[in-house]
């Protein structure tokens, strides 16, 4: 069974974080994405917003909170 990849990109948060490139399985589009970063998480959350972006249709994910690791 194959998994269909989209291309993301990464709006809000930490600026060393939106100049990776990076995509997610069509099926986390709908939840939140938590990136692991500096003893913590970033939370990032689709809203529906694409752009093109190089002939490329991306998905954008905004930035909506910071966690820190549990200990």
């Amino acid at each position: 069974m194959s998994v269909t990849q989209v291309k993301i990109t990464l709006s809000g948060g930490p600026v060393e974080l939106s100049a990776t490139d990076r995509s997610v399985a069509e099926a986390e589009l709908g939840r939140v994405l938590k990136i692991s970063h500096l003893g913590g998480y970033e939370h990032f959350v689709h809203d529906g917003e694409c752009r093109t972006i190089d002939g490329c249709d991306v998905a954008v994910f905004r930035w909506t909170a910071r966690t820190k690791i549990a200990e």
